[in-house]
């Protein structure tokens, strides 16, 4: 087994290395002068179980072509199983066309992969359960809900409240509501553009619960933000985002501050940026990922892992 890791996040991948004992594999990223991209892999991987480690983020196109072009290096080096582990899936958000002339990213790039010769895929916490179906090769989709809510847990909340953000991750927030085993609420919100969000209603009772706001990622931190005013207006003793990717822009991190959020959880499959004095709380992924792989590389179950519990 080798574990090789991309630019993205170096940190991570070394993470999981030290989980499973072992050293990141040798390799060589290099920028042309007119900026393509040059891999060279170190390491002898014939006839060997590799795993890539990239998220498709920050700079998303640069992330996702250096993964193609060393999956392609790989296969060229006679790898027999080439495993892309992708804490974050890039360009997940357009999973269906819901105007005329759009195109689905997600199943793009899926074909992407697959063309560049990947045999299996794990992803973390999708933006929806059903781009596994894009693929035409076996993907392993995991959750950070393990590590989050043991985090919650220690928090120790007199009166916890589970409240999903859009009507999109009701179902998401439904499983950490039985996993904390605490009542369930939803924010209707519309959106006015890529960044701009109004919150317009609540489903449920908040008043006087610590509210968990449950999503899979935010960038602009619009929907977490116009979601957590509504919720204090309609008496939420505080509010804490728990996002399985935190994506976060300046532009984020500027609406946290002016909001009533008090903290925001995420987890390191990004690399995380300066929080610049807003608390924000990162957990690691690395000993799920690791663990998978470990189960992957020995052909054991790893359906445990899937659960959301």
């Amino acid at each position: 087994m080798k574990i090789f890791a991309g630019t993205s996040n170096p940190v991570l991948a070394g993470k999981i290395a030290a989980y499973l004992g072992a050293d990141l594999g040798a390799v060589d990223i290099q920028r042309f002068p007119d900026g393509e991209t040059f891999v060279k892999i170190r390491d002898n991987i014939r006839g060997g179980d590799v795993f890539v480690v990239q998220s498709t983020c920050r700079q998303p196109n640069e992330m996702l072509m250096e993964l193609l072009i060393m999956i392609d290096a790989m296969r060229r080096a006679s790898a027999a199983r080439i495993t892309a582990v992708l804490p974050y899936f890039g360009y997940a958000r357009q999973d269906r066309k819901d105007q005329p002339r759009v195109p689905i990213t997600a199943k793009l790039v899926a074909n992407l992969l697959v063309a560049s010769g990947v045999n299996r895929v794990v992803a973390v916490d999708l933006h929806a359960q059903q781009i596994q179906g894009f693929f035409d090769i076996p993907v392993d989709h995991l959750y950070t809900s393990p590590v989050m809510v043991k985090y919650v847990r220690e928090l120790d909340l007199k009166h916890p409240l589970v409240v999903s953000p859009d009507t999109g991750g009701v179902k998401a927030a439904y499983a950490y509501s039985q996993m904390l085993d605490t009542d369930l609420a939803i924010v209707a919100k519309e959106r006015r553009g890529p960044s701009e969000v109004n919150a317009y209603s609540i489903v449920g009772n908040v008043a006087g619960c610590d509210v968990l706001m449950v999503d899979d990622l935010t960038t602009t931190c619009g929907t977490l933000c116009a979601a957590a005013r509504i919720l204090m207006e309609h008496g939420a003793a505080s509010v804490r985002g728990v996002v399985a990717h935190g994506l976060l822009t300046d532009q984020g991190l500027q609406r946290l501050k002016a909001s009533p959020i008090k903290e925001l959880v995420v987890t390191d499959t990004v690399p995380p940026i300066d929080p610049q004095g807003f608390p924000v709380t990162v957990l690691s992924v690395a000993d799920l990922l690791g663990e998978a792989i470990q189960r992957i590389h020995n052909d054991k179950s790893v359906s445990s892992l899937f659960r959301l519990a």
